[in-house]
């Protein structure tokens, strides 16, 4: 029986609106994204208030103001090494909403718990109280890690995943930055400072509660599913689990450096703005307001730049901001002269101090660039079944190199490092990882130089992209125009695609190195090298059978004239080894339009390349996809008309 490769029944309906701010007017976004913004709002309300009691106005002698902070924080993270893999389980077993109400049940009754603690006189009751809280908040937190970025890709399509990631990045940095302002401002209140942090705790957590009772439904991915309560062996095992499709895995990586790079900066801010920037508390809190709206800006961007899509090309380019404005930082920041403690008015009137700012603000955008598409990645290409838990495994893995982060710096600290020098290395060690892991897992740097070809060399347009799968098997047929069109197919397809090409295109510099980067599969004439020939077909049956995107260009070359040539038989062959193979793989025809006479396009006596500025910077091009075909339509002949008639849309 055959299997016809299309889209998954349960993918989530396409919803076409303006941008990802209109996800807020939709019920399937809005009562999550309000949820998840007052638990993150909540846990930093709560953390921070407590923190500065310890910290200001309590004295206690087994827990001294250094190491406040410090408990604080690991106490919190705790819980996601001891119960992240028993809350992937939970999330991929049972119903999300139903977790979700539950997580937000639990809030309320820790807040509850909270405010007892609060209100407490006896200070060896009360600390204890409320660090319990900041265990069980942790705990929150890690029961609602999973369910929250499994939801997404349940409730979006593929082309919201990026908006609503960005979305919830952007709703999770505000809420972090809010509730540290509030929880600051409420607890210094003198006399009632405690009693109005209780009242708030409980009221944002019964607010949560009440919202999450409109978030629909989202059935269980793997109800079946036995729970394995041991959080070693169930850790080792999902991250075997993602290590089965590299690139997820190696994208988990890549999201843990960014949060180890992250909590570099954190964790010295008050010691930065102190030490080096000569500027009280309120200067702590302009730098973490900074970082945090860089942040969410960079998250935001993310839909406009990919152009709706999952466009992991923005990672590369969020990684060398990261490097390049971290590197500036310790320049910007090494050589301000020492003075007294300086308030907000006299910080911001020194004008050194605005490119501090300005470096950290950057800085951080970058890094909501880098992490906001490799989280979408992760969605997208997990499988459903087992999505939660491989979040969970990530989970553990960003509190592990957080952790790293921590001893790493208070490493160098005592090594008597200044904190620009911890910048300064953390910058340059970002450019060495993520060169690393762009050498591992090519797509990403694959996709980075589609997205400047396309948004830089060319403005790229590109029409019917929803034609284009976002699962399972095609064949993608274009005309051929010039020696950049596959790095314009990459660039307009949501996912990777192999390519099948004549064979003397890999021993051209640069252009070679790359399609044999992308995995392209080279191929010559039957009786030039019978050999190579059937190899390409095999070799090309066999990304079809993964379930992978095949492009093939029918013209057999590159076109000399501009007119579209004849269409060879491959496409046939093509076909019947996936019908060989109990596929039915539909076939999507495509035209690129406005290429001929650029610099890569064959326009002075047969050769390419000659005249880069031929037809100026920013030149006009286009992708029209058509509606895909089914394969017993399909006829090289038939196929070439509606190629041509594309070319004229």
């Amino acid at each position: 029986m055959s299997v016809v490769s299309t889209p998954a029944a349960s993918a989530p309906a396409v919803h076409e609106h303006p941008n990802q701010f209109a996800l807020l007017k939709q019920r399937r976004f809005a009562p999550f994204f309000w949820t998840q913004f007052s638990g993150a709002a909540n846990d930093n309300l709560f953390k921070f208030a407590f923190t500065v009691m310890v910290t200001y106005q309590l004295s206690v002698s087994w827990l001294p103001p250094a190491l406040a902070g410090l408990v604080i924080g690991a106490l919190f993270i705790l819980p996601f090494l001891l119960f992240s893999a028993t809350s992937g389980q939970l999330t991929d077993k049972f119903e999300k909403t139903s977790v979700i109400r539950f997580v937000k049940n639990l809030e309320v009754v820790i807040m509850a718990v909270a405010a007892v603690g609060f209100l407490a006189t006896d200070v060896n009751v009360q600390v204890p109280i409320l660090l319990a809280c900041t265990f069980l908040m942790g705990l929150h937190s890690t029961l609602f890690g999973p369910v929250k970025f499994a939801y997404l890709p349940q409730a979006l399509n593929e082309r919201e995943l990026t908006g609503g990631n960005g979305m919830v990045e952007m709703g999770t940095f505000v809420a972090i930055l809010l509730g540290n302002i509030v929880g600051g401002l409420i607890v210094a209140i003198p006399g009632n400072g405690p009693l109005y942090v209780a009242i708030s705790c409980v009221l944002v957590a019964v607010a949560g509660r009440a919202v999450a009772q409109f978030i629909p439904l989202a059935p269980a991915t793997d109800p079946d599913l036995k729970i394995n309560w041991n959080p070693v062996t169930e850790t080792w095992r999902n991250l075997k689990l993602a290590h089965g499709n590299i690139v997820v895995f190696r994208s988990m990586l890549g999201i843990s450096w960014m949060w180890f790079f992250g909590a570099v900066f954190l964790s010295q801010f008050p010691s930065f703005a102190k030490e080096v920037m000569h500027g009280n508390e309120q200067v702590a809190s302009l730098l973490l307001v900074v970082f945090s709206i860089g942040i969410a800006t960079g998250s935001l961007l993310c839909e406009v730049l990919s152009k709706r899509h999952v466009e992991i090309g923005l990672v590369p380019l969020g990684a060398i901001g990261m490097s390049v404005f971290a590197i500036d930082l310790y320049f910007a920041s090494r050589g301000l002269p020492a003075m007294p403690v300086m308030g907000l008015t006299a910080f911001m009137a020194q004008p050194a101090h605005w490119r501090v700012m300005l470096d950290l603000a950057l800085l951080s955008l970058f890094a909501g660039l880098y992490s906001v598409p490799m989280y979408a990645l992760i969605q997208l290409r997990s499988q459903a079944t087992h999505r939660a838990r491989i979040i969970a495994a990530n989970n553990i893995l960003n509190a592990l190199f957080m952790i790293v982060s921590a001893i790493l710096a208070g490493a160098m600290l005592k090594a008597d490092f200044t904190i620009p020098q911890i910048f300064l290395f953390v910058g340059l060690a970002n450019a060495v990882v993520a060169f690393y892991i762009f050498m591992l897992v090519p797509e990403y740097l694959l996709r980075f130089i589609a997205f400047v070809a396309s948004r830089c060399i060319y403005r790229f347009k590109v029409s019917g992209d929803d034609n284009i799968p976002t699962q399972g098997a095609a064949v993608l047929t274009c005309n051929h125009v010039s020696f950049v069109d596959p790095v314009l197919l990459m660039a307009a397809s949501p996912r990777p695609i192999y390519f099948v090409m004549d064979h003397r295109i890999f021993k051209m510099p640069v252009l070679g190195w790359l399609f044999r980067l992308a995995k392209a599969i080279p191929i010559a004439p039957r009786a030039e090298d019978p050999v190579a020939y059937e190899a390409a077909f095999e070799a090309a049956a066999k990304v079809l059978r993964d379930g992978d995107l095949l492009a093939i260009f029918p013209e057999g070359g590159i076109t000399k004239d501009g007119t579209l040539q004849p269409f060879k038989g491959g496409i046939m062959k093509i076909l019947e080894n996936a019908e060989r193979d109990g596929l039915t793989v539909p076939v999507v025809p495509m035209a690129l339009t406005n290429l001929w006479g650029s610099f890569f396009s064959r326009v002075e006596r047969g050769n390419a390349m000659v005249r880069p500025f031929r037809r100026g910077l920013f030149s006009r091009v286009g992708l029209n996809a058509g509606a895909a075909i089914m394969p017993a339509q399909v006829q090289p002949e038939a196929l070439q008309a509606r190629v041509a008639a594309l070319t004229k849309v």
